[in-house]
């Protein structure tokens, strides 16, 4: 009774990080009886009935409550292993709603809607070697490469039905790893009822979407992840929730985990419900929730969707209500995502916190300590709304918008930036990647070269989205697969192979993440170049003679004889040129080696000549040099 009270009371105070522990259906023994014990938390409720198939679905089986906690239970030994089953609850009105248990584990497949009694079996990890580590390891001081997946369209059976992960542990992983990614990020895997939404409208947050597999499954897949060396992350929404009656929604009648003004509660903008983050039973609720994937599956990171959306009381469309001062500033979600990151830290310090945040109002990484939210990364969307516009933009405008590719430099340490060419980028009639591009297909996909080592060089980690690495032309279709038949062109299959070797590349060379979050990481050659519409600047690792020239011509013309500053008189070769016909290109050889001239250039004593090719970049790397030269 100790524990039962004790559990409902840390629920209450917004304490109960292992909520699932106690709430949802568990196996009990009870006066020497095998059944099970049901509880849900409906303070305003006026009857609750557990209904399945065990009782034909009748009201013979009614929950009792406990007037102090607002808390139903009932244990019976009609159920067994794989039943369906629902709440029958009367609300505070009297209407009678069929709702799903907010902790199922698991559910029937959509457009089904029941949970299912489920009990995981304790699973032996295999992965130790990848745990210990990732203890060890900083992952700021890493190489952190991720592709962005949606589970159910990167490969398809033949009848259209997706990959479970049982199919994609066989064929997503091995691709990954021979792809040189360093992650695999997925799009919301708990369940949803809606395709359309990818994720993003949950109904279940501790179960596995159904359409994707088992718990168990999922848990497989994550072990060979680790063991090819490829982390996990998963988005995941605290922000609103799936607005269905049969789901979170009102679930007693009353505003129970939305808040109770209905301007606040309504999500105008993605048609769903936004969660009162200031109720300490939503406060535990979410973070078992955060928790529960994390130790369940061995997650390695969570992004979280949509923080702008917890922080300003006016980002959504539509009338909002501010703050008697005027303010915009929405405090329960800001102490919340404080919450959230310090109970998750504090469990697991070498999981990797990622915000999805399109604002630059609050300081998104960094310590609570300092005012921060305490995240460890933050999507730069300034970074990919600017450059996505200028590499759109037709060649004979980019040098009076040369400023769009520059401009990041300024802020690039204000926070610990991923730079994300993600999903949004690719839908709703902005078309891929590859389409974005200007010019004719041969110059799409010259531009398409650029643009990744652009941002593989750019100062932040890295993500892409699936299909983008081989540059599909049709835009991302959430119910159907990708465009494979692609790479049976040779101008995919060089896309793809081109992809492959940056990535490599990136990881290989210290310089472009060693020092990643630090000014030393950088150092400009020239940034002003607008006229030849020619960006270059040192990438830098820790020693000395480590560091990487790259040059990036944003025109169609061939720049012959091309002057650079560097910081070391000897001699630099080229080490990547996205010209090169292996990659699609039309250069059969690279640049050869350039020596220094004793001349200067900008805040540098000596340079180089080189060739740089038409919407093309090299990267140059020092070969012979004498570090003891100086600099101005």
């Amino acid at each position: 009774m100790t524990n039962r009270k004790g559990s409902i009371e840390r629920f209450e105070t917004g304490e109960n990080f292992y909520s699932q522990q106690f709430f949802g259906c568990h196996k009990m023994v009870q006066k020497e009886k095998n059944g099970y014990v049901f509880r849900v938390w409906a303070p305003k409720a006026q009857t609750i009935w557990l209904v399945g198939d065990f009782n034909e679905w009748n009201r013979s089986l009614s929950l009792k409550k406990d007037e102090q906690f607002g808390v139903w239970e009932i244990f019976t030994t009609k159920p067994k292993e794989g039943d369906f089953y629902k709440y029958l609850v009367k609300q505070e009105d009297g209407r009678e709603v069929y709702k799903i248990d907010p902790f199922a584990v698991r559910f029937e497949k959509r457009p089904k809607d029941a949970a299912i009694i489920h009990t995981l079996p304790e699973k032996k990890w295999k992965d130790g070697l990848w745990q210990g580590r990732k203890k060890r390891s900083n992952y700021f001081k890493r190489p952190l490469n991720i592709y962005e997946v949606h589970a159910s369209s990167w490969k398809c059976e033949e009848d259209g039905s997706p990959y479970t992960f049982h199919s994609l542990k066989d064929t997503l992983i091995p691709y990954v790893k021979e792809m040189g990614f360093s992650h695999i990020e997925f799009m919301p895997l708990m369940e949803h009822p809606l395709g359309m939404s990818w994720g993003y409208q949950l109904i279940g947050y501790f179960a596995l979407c159904s359409y994707y597999g088992t718990t168990e499954e999922f848990q497989e897949f994550v072990e060979e992840c680790h063991l090819n060396n490829i982390g996990v992350l998963i988005d995941w929404v605290p922000g609103h929730f799936c607005i269905n009656d049969d789901a979170l929604a009102y679930f007693d009648g009353t505003a129970q985990f939305e808040y109770t003004d209905e301007i606040r509660a309504k999500n105008i903008r993605w048609g769903s419900l936004n969660f009162d983050l200031s109720k300490p039973e939503v406060q535990s609720f979410l973070i078992s929730s955060a928790l529960y994937w994390i130790e369940t599956f061995h997650i390695d990171g969570i992004r979280v969707d949509a923080v702008s959306n917890m922080l300003y009381l006016d980002y959504d469309d539509g009338p909002t209500i501010l703050n008697p001062d005027g303010s915009n500033r929405n405090w329960d979600g800001y102490y919340f995502l404080q919450k959230l990151n310090a109970v998750i830290k504090q469990a697991h310090p070498d999981l990797i916190m990622i915000a999805e945040e399109s604002s630059s109002e609050t300081k998104i990484t960094g310590t609570i300590e300092s005012g921060a939210l305490g995240f460890d990364y933050k999507w730069n969307l300034g970074w990919m709304n600017d450059t996505l516009c200028f590499y759109e933009m037709d060649v004979v405008f980019r040098k009076y918008n040369f400023h769009l590719i520059t401009f990041s430099f300024m802020y690039m340490m204000n926070e610990n930036y991923i730079l994300p060419l993600s999903h949004d980028e690719v839908v709703h009639g902005k078309r891929s990647l590859m389409h974005k591009m200007w010019g004719d297909r041969y110059k799409q996909f010259s531009q398409l070269r650029n643009l990744y080592v652009y941002m593989m060089t750019h100062p932040g980690k890295k993500l892409l989205f699936m299909g983008s690495e081989w540059g599909q032309f049709l835009e991302w279709k959430y119910d159907e697969h990708l465009e494979w038949i692609d790479l049976d062109d040779e101008m995919n299959h060089n896309m793809q192979h081109f992809t492959q070797i940056l990535n490599t590349f990136y990881k290989n060379e210290r310089a472009l993440w060693e020092l990643d979050h630090i000014f030393e990481t950088i150092e400009i050659i020239d940034a002003d170049n607008s006229e030849e519409t020619v960006l270059s600047f040192i990438r830098k690792g820790k020693a000395k003679k480590d560091f990487l020239i790259i040059i990036l011509n944003f025109t169609p013309i061939e720049r012959k004889d091309f002057v650079i500053g560097v910081p070391f008189s000897g001699k630099y070769e080229e080490v990547l040129n996205t010209e090169m016909k292996e990659y699609g290109g039309t250069w059969t050889a690279s640049n050869p080696v350039s020596e220094t001239i004793a001349e200067p250039f900008k805040q540098f004593d000596h340079q180089i000549q080189t060739i740089v090719p038409a919407l093309g970049a090299i990267i140059l790397k020092p070969k012979e040099i004498n570090t003891r030269s100086k600099k101005k």
